[in-house]
C-alpha cells in the first residue's frame, strides 16, 4: 500500500508503540487518527502529526461500539487500521482478580478482533485497506507472570491468520505483528515480577530476545503494510519461533487454494 495520503487509525497511540507507530506512519506521509483514553497526551501528539485526537475508553463496549462511525464522521475514511491497544499483568495468574482477567481479555482480544470487524465493511466497499494486529512473541513462547496476556496475544495472532484467510482473494491485507524485547512502559511493569524479570533476563543473555528499540519495530511495521507483509517480527533472530508457528497455518492456507469465497 502506498501510504501517503492514506488515513491511519492507531489505538493505544498516546504512548510506547502505539506513539512510535503513529509517528512513524505520519513521516511515511499517512493522515493518523490516534484513539486512546488519555485526551490530552493524546490532542498533543495529534498536534504535532498533523493527525486527528479521538479521545476514547476502548474498555466502556459503548464507546467502542460506534468507534469507526465516530472516527470516519470527524476525520474521514480509514485505509488503515493498526490495533495496538493491550495490557498486561504484573504477576501470577492466581493473584489477579476475575474483573482484571475480564478486561484484559476485553482489550487484547475482543477489541482488536471487533474494529476488525467493524473495519472490514467500510474498507471492501471503498475497494481495499488494511488491518494490522499487534501481538507479540508471547503468543508463541511465554514466560512466568504473562499467562493472561499470552493467552490473548495467542488469539490474537490465530484470529488474524484466520481473517487473513477469510479475506483471501479481497482487497484487504493483514498484517500481524509479533513483538519482543522492546523496552516500553509495559515490559517494564512485567519485570517488577521477579519471576518474569529472572527469565527475560535468561532470553536477553542468550540473545534470543535482545532489547530492541522501539523506533525499529515502529520502521519495520510501516514497512510491512508498504509491502503487503503477512508478519512483521522483532528482533530477527525469533525467525525459528515464527516459522515453526506459522508453517501448519500456512499449510492449510495453500491447501484451500482455489476455494471461491464470498463478501
Amino acid at each position: 500500500m502506498e501510504l501517503q495520503g492514506k488515513r491511519v487509525l492507531v489505538t493505544g497511540a498516546s504512548r510506547g508503540i502505539g506513539r512510535e507507530l503513529a509517528t512513524h506512519f505520519a513521516r511515511a506521509g499517512a493522515k493518523v487518527a490516534l484513539v486512546a483514553r488519555d485526551a490530552a497526551s493524546l490532542e498533543a501528539l495529534a498536534k504535532d502529526l498533523g493527525g486527528t485526537a479521538h479521545p476514547t475508553d476502548l474498555g466502556q463496549g459503548a464507546q467502542l461500539d460506534r468507534l469507526l462511525d465516530r472516527v470516519e464522521d470527524e476525520a474521514g475514511p480509514v485505509d488503515v487500521l493498526v490495533n495496538n491497544a493491550a495490557s498486561a499483568a504484573e504477576g501470577a495468574l492466581w493473584k489477579q482478580t476475575g474483573q482484571e482477567l475480564s478486561s484484559r481479555v476485553w482489550l487484547n482480544l475482543v477489541v482488536p478482533l471487533e474494529l476488525c470487524r467493524q473495519a472490514v465493511p467500510r474498507m471492501l466497499e471503498r475497494g481495499g485497506g488494511h488491518l494490522v494486529n499487534v501481538a507479540s512473541l508471547a503468543a508463541l513462547a511465554s514466560v512466568p507472570g504473562m499467562t493472561a496476556y499470552a493467552a490473548t496475544k495467542a488469539g490474537l495472532a490465530h484470529g488474524a491468520s484466520a481473517l487473513r484467510d477469510e479475506l483471501k482473494g479481497l482487497p484487504i491485507g493483514v498484517t500481524t505483528v509479533l513483538v519482543g524485547g522492546v523496552r516500553t512502559e509495559l515490559l517494564e511493569a512485567g519485570e517488577s515480577y521477579e519471576p518474569f524479570h529472572r527469565s527475560f533476563e535468561r532470553l536477553r543473555k542468550i540473545q534470543l530476545v535482545p532489547d530492541t528499540p522501539v523506533e525499529v519495530l515502529a520502521a519495520a511495521v510501516v514497512l510491512g503494510v508498504e509491502q503487503g507483509k503477512r508478519t512483521v517480527w522483532v528482533p530477527k533472530r525469533a525467525l525459528p519461533l515464527v516459522a515453526a508457528v506459522e508453517a501448519p497455518r500456512k499449510i492449510v492456507s495453500l491447501a484451500l487454494t482455489g476455494i471461491k469465497r464470498r463478501a
